[in-house]
C-alpha cells in the first residue's frame, strides 16, 4: 500500500468519524488533501514565517534593550556583578 493509499484512507475514516470543530481541525483536513509536495511546501512556508516572525522578536526586543540602556534603566555587567546587586 502506497503512502498516498494510507493517506487516502486515513481521510475517508476521519469525514467519516468527524467533521472539524476548529479553524486548526479544518486547516489540517484541507492541507490532507493536497499532494505531498504541497504539504512539504507549505511546511517550508510556514518554518521561513516563524523563522522571520522570531528574528522580528530578536531585533525588537534589542532595540528596547539599548533604549533602556541609553535611558539608563539598564546595565551590564558579569554574573558575579549581578549576583551582588541582587544580594544587596
Amino acid at each position: 500500500m502506497t503512502v498516498q493509499e494510507i493517506n487516502n484512507m486515513e481521510r475517508l475514516e476521519h469525514s467519516m468519524t468527524m467533521t472539524p470543530t476548529t479553524p486548526f481541525e479544518a486547516a489540517l483536513d484541507v492541507i490532507d488533501r493536497l499532494p505531498p509536495d504541497d504539504q512539504e511546501a507549505i511546511i517550508e512556508i510556514v518554518r521561513r514565517r516563524i523563522i522571520d516572525r522570531r528574528r522580528r522578536e530578536i531585533a525588537d526586543n534589542a532595540q528596547a534593550t539599548l533604549q533602556a540602556f541609553r535611558e539608563g534603566r539598564a546595565s551590564y555587567g558579569t554574573v558575579d556583578e549581578l549576583r551582588r546587586d541582587l544580594e544587596a
